[in-house]
């Protein structure tokens, strides 16, 4: 049986299968992907801290923290495998540093709503990122398959809670969350490269 009728039929598949010429080899590939993952973990707690600075003493502080806390758990997590495998971070990270606590304060001071809607963006981009990294994985990267699912499903969460709290309803929402996903989009390209 071919490697490729064997992956057809339920077989194991490798991280980069059907890759062509000039595609990264899986090792690249899987570099990319920590260094990528790592930069918008550490990115998304500067938004959430951002955020938080500026509603700390409201109603919506809890749920604020809860979601910086969980982010925090995948940055820790994607330094730790920044480390184990021995991959270089992005270098752009003192430009996420001030750009994720700009973005999360400044849409906070535009009101509770705005905060949401940015929310909303990063997420549905960072849950899209997650999905396409899932496809290219292989069950050579069970484990790191895993650490995604389980942080696409908490973003997926975060993307709803901002939904429920009201997204919808900030000052000019498709300019803003627009903005935002395409910095998320520019963002995830420089840092997977850079």
């Amino acid at each position: 049986m071919t490697k490729s009728a064997k992956t057809k039929t339920g077989g194991s598949r490798k991280t980069g299968e059907g890759r062509l010429p000039g595609d990264l080899r899986p090792e690249e590939l899987v570099e990319r992907m920590i260094r990528v993952d790592h930069a918008g973990e550490f990115g998304a707690v500067r938004i959430y801290e951002g955020q938080y600075a500026v509603l700390k003493n409201t109603e919506d502080a809890d749920t604020i923290r809860h979601m910086k806390e969980q982010e925090e758990v995948h940055r820790e997590t994607f330094e730790k495998l920044l480390t184990d495998r021995r991959v270089r971070p992005t270098v752009l990270s003192p430009i996420w540093n001030i750009a994720g606590f700009a973005l999360g304060a400044g849409t906070a001071l535009l009101g509770k709503e705005a905060a949401m809607a940015c929310t909303e963006a990063v997420e549905e981009v960072i849950d899209e990122h997650y999905l396409h990294q899932l496809e290219q994985l292989g069950d050579d990267e069970s484990d790191l398959k895993d650490v995604i699912t389980k942080f696409r499903d908490e973003e997926i969460e975060h993307r709803d809670i901002a939904r429920e709290e009201g997204a919808s309803d900030a000052p000019g929402y498709e300019l803003l969350t627009t903005a935002v996903k395409t910095g998320s989009r520019l963002a995830i390209w420089l840092s997977s490269r850079i």
